[in-house]
């Protein structure tokens, strides 16, 4: 059941890229570092650079100096998937970030329902399949990345992984200040 279906109102932060179609969560729960990006197929040091240079930011914790956690919800971490992926069809930086942009900026519904596509230079969101075909037909179209199956390569890759909460990783990082204390 969708939260429209349950009648609930969930206040999520305008930041978020994706807000609809998907399971509520607790906001102070999400994934470490390294789980994100082992589910997205990327390193820890890319993780890291997305993050410091505002392409990818963790929605639930970002960093706040040396040996801080980052915690990603499960939104940061399709969002990472995609970029990863528009990355390895060649894709500029620079293009992903406009897309990235464009796609908070269009207030996206239903994840099933979107298509990116590119030329290799740019990125076109597609929520139809008229503008697929529009673009295809046009010879503008080289590939596209249907979000709904990246979403759910994301579910698939988070199921083994361990959620956290912030305050769980408050507490341990007060622990480690007493025992650097002593």
């Amino acid at each position: 059941m969708s939260d429209q279906e349950s009648g609930t109102q969930i206040d999520y932060s305008q930041n978020m890229l994706f807000t609809d179609g998907l399971p509520s969560s607790d906001p102070k729960v999400g994934y470490r570092g390294t789980s994100a990006a082992s589910a997205c197929g990327i390193s820890y040091r890319q993780l890291d650079y997305w993050d410091r240079t505002g392409l990818v930011q963790p929605s639930v914790r970002g960093a706040a100096g040396s040996g801080s956690q980052r915690l990603y919800a499960f939104r940061d971490i399709l969002v990472l998937k995609l970029v990863k992926r528009l990355l390895d069809t060649g894709v500029s930086l620079q293009q992903i970030r406009i897309a990235v942009d464009q796609l908070r900026a269009a207030g996206i519904n239903d994840l099933a329902e979107i298509t990116l596509m590119s030329d290799g230079a740019r990125v076109y969101l597609c929520t139809t399949q008229d503008e697929v075909m529009d673009l295809l037909g046009r010879g503008q179209g080289v590939f596209g990345i249907a979000v709904g199956r990246v979403l759910r390569e994301v579910e698939a890759s988070l199921v083994n992984m361990k959620e956290n909460h912030i305050d769980d990783l408050d507490e341990l990082a007060a622990r480690r200040q007493v025992r650097k204390a002593v």
